[in-house]
Parts: C-alpha cells; sequence; structure tokens
C-alpha cells in the first residue's frame, strides 16, 4: 500500500479531512490533471492555483457540497476573498481547461518527462525524482546546487532549490514546452553541473 493510499485510509478511519495542496502539482504538471489520480485516492479537500489562471492569479477550492456549505455558518461566509470569482481570471482559468483538453496536453506530458530524466545525466547526480513533467534533481550538497540555479540562471535556465531539501533542485516546464528546448535546457543544465 502506498503512503497516500495508507494516509486516505488512516483518515477515514479516525474521522479526518484529508486536504491536499495541488497548487504546483496540479493542472497536469504530473501527466493527470491533478496528482492524486496516479495515486487512486480522492481527497476530501484540494486547492488550486498557479497554473489553474493560465498566468492570471486564481486560485480555488474543492470539496465536496456537504463541507462546501460548513463554510456558510460559524462564521457566516467565514470563507471569502476579496478577488474571488473575478470575473476576467475565472475566464482564463476556462480557457486554461479547455487547452489542455482540445490540445491533448497531457498526452505528452510522460514523454516529455522521461526525455529530460534521459538526459540529465551526470555522475555529480545522486538521483532524479520524477513524476511528469515535475521533477527532483538530488546532489550531495546544497552549495553545489546554488551554483548550479546560479549558472543555469545566468544561461537562461530557470531551476530553483527547495527550501524542505537544499540538496535538489526542481524542474517544473511548463506543459508547451518542446522537445528541442528540453534539449536546450538539459545541454545548459548538464554545463552547470559540470562546472559546479
Amino acid at each position: 500500500m502506498t503512503f497516500l493510499k495508507f494516509l486516505e485510509k488512516k483518515c477515514k478511519e479516525v474521522g479526518a479531512t484529508l486536504i491536499l495542496d495541488e497548487i504546483q502539482c496540479g493542472m497536469g504538471r504530473t501527466g493527470t490533471l491533478f496528482a492524486f489520480e496516479q495515486f487512486g485516492i480522492i481527497p476530501d479537500i484540494l486547492t488550486i492555483a498557479k497554473a489553474f489562471g493560465g498566468g492570471l492569479p486564481i486560485g480555488a477550492f474543492v470539496s465536496r457540497q456537504e463541507i462546501m456549505r460548513s463554510l456558510t455558518h460559524d462564521p457566516q461566509l467565514g470563507h471569502i476573498t476579496t478577488f474571488g470569482g473575478n470575473p476576467v481570471c475565472c475566464a482564463s482559468a476556462l480557457a486554461t481547461l479547455e487547452v489542455i483538453e482540445e490540445e491533448k496536453l497531457l498526452s505528452t506530458v510522460e514523454a516529455k518527462g522521461k526525455l529530460l530524466e534521459t538526459l540529465l545525466q551526470h555522475r555529480h547526480i545522486q538521483e532524479i525524482r520524477r513524476i511528469g513533467l515535475l521533477l527532483a534533481v538530488d546532489f550531495d550538497s546544497a552549495e553545489r546546487v546554488n551554483r548550479i540555479v546560479e549558472q543555469a540562471k545566468q544561461d537562461g535556465v530557470i531551476c530553483y532549490w527547495f527550501l524542505s531539501h537544499p540538496n535538489s533542485f526542481r524542474l517544473a516546464p511548463p506543459l508547451t514546452i518542446s522537445e528541442e528546448q528540453i534539449r536546450e535546457a538539459c545541454t545548459v543544465i548538464l554545463k552547470a553541473i559540470e562546472n559546479s
């Protein structure tokens, strides 16, 4: 049983609410619209944002009606937001979902992620952890990661370190990245690793 399956089971046993934050890993990044789909579970609450708006600021709280109704009291309208329901941002979110579906972007995620993983081979890399187009590249030290991230940025590729795991940097390219762009990015990253 996977950790997430176990967690879902335990939440049901004790009556806890399973809340998943898919603000970064949602909207197709893992190859399915939401990452939880990869693990055969269903959260009680799901939060989404960032890519959801297709470049415009929007976030969403997704849940069953029973849970949503509980937000109407104690205090009444206790869950509100200044920018909630902005029509331009909502139109952008809808258009984003339509593009993901119509252009069949999810069907390309795994192959693109695998290409990234295949091209990123170097003696300094200790491990690559990947699901779809979401990668963590592990090294021996935070100092090496910082040097790689800075060099890659100077050469035009944005990598980012993890606050919670400083010996790794992450890659999370857009779903629309081309094979040519993947190859160019990997060349830059490998050069940065070599010079680290």
